[in-house]
């Protein structure tokens, strides 16, 4: 095994990610300890996520990712890292093709890269509202839910699953909801056994939207691709935007395209490469 690791530091929108190649350099089998190690911005790399790029398990698919959580976590999709995720393929060298699939825990994902990669198109497959693939814990199927939080506060939120659960509440003013305080409490609420990312979205029309997402295992960044999928959804199924919608994150924006039940939603944003890295085994290994 070699002395370093490398890897690559990317980010979609200011959610940033660390990528590794793990066809050429053998770390799939980093501990919980060690991709926490890796993602700790005071003592490691930094980044929201952990991104592992890997031989495909499946036929006719070019790649396999895996994506961990600044916490360790492995969680099965991330919109903006799948971006990243594509942009890296193409400049390590790992494929010349512009569009490609791969496999996710979630399933199967398209990829299509303009401009060398700088813009990438996703097809982020069918929204889920099945509350027990979700998961989510109800009696039955609903458009919206009412959650009890532990304030005595109620709040009415979306529920659906982008290949990672989401819950949806529709705010007056993004620029002072209490995402610190309700997002915890709704990530960790009793009816989403696997927590939830919550996103926090204020109409402006019914083509945009504001939005700031509380990351399961992560807390709040500067953007989600899921996150910007499912409120999308959300708001649609909801009869409160059309059928594409641009998304105002923190970190930049993003397009967002449904045509309803039973068709993908479709995602178009930057990925940026910000530089390439290596660290010592060593160091990683002093945990």
């Amino acid at each position: 095994m070699s002395a370093t690791l490398l890897f690559s530091k990317m980010h979609g929108l200011g959610n940033d990610f660390v990528i590794i190649d793990a066809i050429n350099q053998l770390c799939s089998d980093l501990t919980i300890s060690q991709r926490r190690f890796i993602a700790d911005r005071q003592r490691g790399i930094g980044c929201d996520q952990l991104l592992l790029v890997e031989l495909p398990t499946q036929p006719n698919v070019d790649f396999k990712y895996r994506i961990f959580n600044a916490d360790g976590g492995e969680v099965s999709q991330c919109g903006n890292g799948a971006r990243c995720f594509a942009r890296f393929v193409f400049e390590q060298g790992l494929t010349t093709k512009t569009e490609i699939t791969v496999e996710t825990a979630s399933g199967i994902i398209k990829l299509s890269l303009k401009k060398q990669g700088e813009i990438v198109t996703a097809d982020m497959g069918e929204p889920e509202f099945n509350p027990e693939r979700v998961p989510f814990k109800t009696q039955q199927q609903a458009e919206v839910y009412s959650l009890a939080l532990a304030d005595e506060q109620t709040v009415t939120v979306g529920v659906l699953s982008m290949g990672n659960p989401h819950a949806v509440l529709i705010v007056d003013n993004i620029d002072i909801a209490d995402v610190q305080i309700v997002g915890p409490m709704i990530e960790n609420h009793r009816q989403f056994p696997e927590r939830v990312n919550v996103g926090f979205m204020q109409i402006i029309n019914k083509n945009e939207i504001k939005l700031r997402v509380f990351e399961r295992g992560a807390g709040e960044t500067q953007a989600c691709g899921t996150g910007a999928c499912a409120a999308v959804v959300s708001g649609i199924q909801r009869g409160l935007l059309s059928n594409e919608v641009k998304v105002h994150l923190t970190g930049g924006e993003l397009d967002i395209v449904w045509q309803g039940f039973q068709t993908p939603v479709w995602m178009t944003g930057s990925a940026t490469h910000v530089f390439d890295g290596e660290i010592a085994w060593a160091t990683i290994n002093t945990l």
